[in-house]
């Protein structure tokens, strides 16, 4: 490159950085938090939709509603041999709900697509998945190459639409990231035209999504996100009402190994960011800090109780200020998923119930049947309409796990990126990656919680 053409280049960077630097400074940034509506204990379930046959799940008839104070699981993915992962959850204003994750040959494959199904909780049944976007659509959207797509996070903005937000990369690894977005006016039936999110007035990339956005009391969302490129570390974006971005605020230095950042709300001035652990430090816990003037400043981060094998996390404030956390609180391996409860504002943490449990399998010598019996007891259990079924309707359930369960001489099981949300009945709902071939929901109701809190001792 001659030196008037390396002279030019310099001018149009400088000229882009004192650009975005003079659009930032005159951005009005109000602070404080808006608080969640409150949840209605006990509340009524919606009325069942009206849904067509041929797009229903399955033949068989739905079952009673949830019985009170029960725990209950489904397998809300529907298509097999497939890999799935990363799934979010939002209530939609009927009470179902919807769920989105990608699904595809492997993570980071040309096929992978972001797909979405619906839960009616009145007949306790999630509905046949449907693809939302892919790579080929998303290209055609933004008119730019994209190779992968991934981490699909869904939330209510401030005038009622469904927001999509996706991790699309055009080239190299996930650390080339950007989040692009859609929307919704019709509850998810239908989506806008894709658009990538501006993080930087330089390459625009290494910023990935998986955490749920909150909003602050000017009505802007705060959108969790983290960056990967030479260094790792968590951040919040600012999206204004036409999903803008208007500011970007550093949560910890690099080097730290802060990811995906889950960002609790507890006040108007109070909130506690949990984030997963990347780093190298033999003390694998997930690493914290709290901002006590409604996000103006963050406090240094600093390792909690709960222990993070380099793995994501959920969690969430309940209406009285306690915390639930769902996340796999071991130092290595994703074989066990734990909820856990603090009622000290995220101090001190334990356990409320088990999810999973398959740490005494790791590394134990199994035959391959041996190893599949386990997996299709674990797939009884993970669905009322599995629970019961003959050989013939559980095998190709089986056979879809094979591939992730089997090999080696050994068991290998995952159970990872727990995503969480409390409807405004008051139960809480729960979506996760089983085996990265499934994505798994689990439906707690508030009289559940009730009880465990008088179990545990909860106030």
């Amino acid at each position: 490159m001659g030196k008037y053409k390396r002279l030019a280049l310099l001018a149009f960077v400088l000229a882009a950085f004192t650009l975005a630097l003079t659009k930032a400074a005159s951005w009005q940034i109000g602070f404080d938090f808006r608080l969640p509506e409150p949840v209605v204990l006990d509340a009524a379930p919606a009325p069942a939709p009206v849904v067509k046959k041929r797009r229903g799940r399955r033949a068989d008839p739905p079952e009673p509603s949830v019985v009170m104070g029960k725990l209950e699981a489904h397998l809300v993915s529907s298509r097999q041999h497939t890999s799935t992962h990363a799934a979010s959850l939002v209530e939609l204003k009927d009470g179902r709900l919807r769920a989105f994750w990608f699904s595809g040959s492997r993570e980071g494959a040309a096929d992978v697509t972001i797909n979405s199904a619906l839960y009616d909780p009145t007949a306790n049944t999630w509905w046949r998945e449907q693809e939302v976007t892919g790579r080929k659509s998303t290209q055609t959207g933004l008119h730019r190459y994209i190779a992968k797509v991934g981490n699909p996070v869904v939330v209510r903005a401030a005038n009622g639409d469904l927001w999509l937000f996706y991790v699309t990369v055009s080239l190299g690894g996930w650390a080339g990231s950007s989040i692009t977005l859609m929307t919704s006016q019709d509850e998810g039936e239908h989506w806008s035209a894709p658009r990538r999110l501006i993080t930087s007035p330089f390459l625009n990339i290494s910023t990935l999504v998986k955490g749920a956005p909150f909003f602050y009391a000017d009505g802007t969302m705060g959108l969790p996100v983290y960056h990967e490129f030479i260094s790792k570390f968590s951040e919040i974006l600012r999206l204004d009402h036409t999903g803008k971005v208007i500011d970007k605020q550093r949560l910890a230095p690099g080097g730290q190994g802060t990811l995906q950042p889950v960002v609790l709300v507890r006040s108007e001035k109070e909130a506690l960011v949990l984030n997963r652990y990347s780093g190298k430090d033999a003390d694998k816990r997930v690493v914290a800090m709290a901002t006590e003037d409604g996000g103006r400043h963050w406090q240094v981060p600093h390792k909690n109780s709960l222990r993070n094998p380099d793995a994501a996390l959920t969690a969430l404030v309940l209406q009285d200020g306690k915390l639930l956390a769902v996340l796999n609180d071991q130092e290595n391996g994703r074989e066990s998923l734990s909820l856990q409860l603090s009622e000290d504002g995220g101090e001190s943490w334990h356990e409320l119930h088990r999810l999973e449990e398959m740490n005494v399998l790791r590394n134990k010598e199994m035959s391959e049947g041996a190893c599949l019996d386990v997996t299709e007891k674990l797939l009884r259990s993970s669905d009322p309409l599995l629970r019961k079924a003959d050989a013939e309707k559980l095998a190709p359930y089986v056979e879809s796990a094979r591939p992730k369960v089997v090999g080696g001489g050994s068991c290998h099981f995952e159970f990872s990126y727990p995503y969480m949300i409390q409807t405004h009945n008051g139960d809480v709902h729960l979506a996760y990656t089983w085996n990265r071939t499934f994505i798994k929901h689990v439906r707690i109701n508030a009289q559940w919680l009730k009880n465990r809190f008088g179990e545990k001792g909860g106030k």
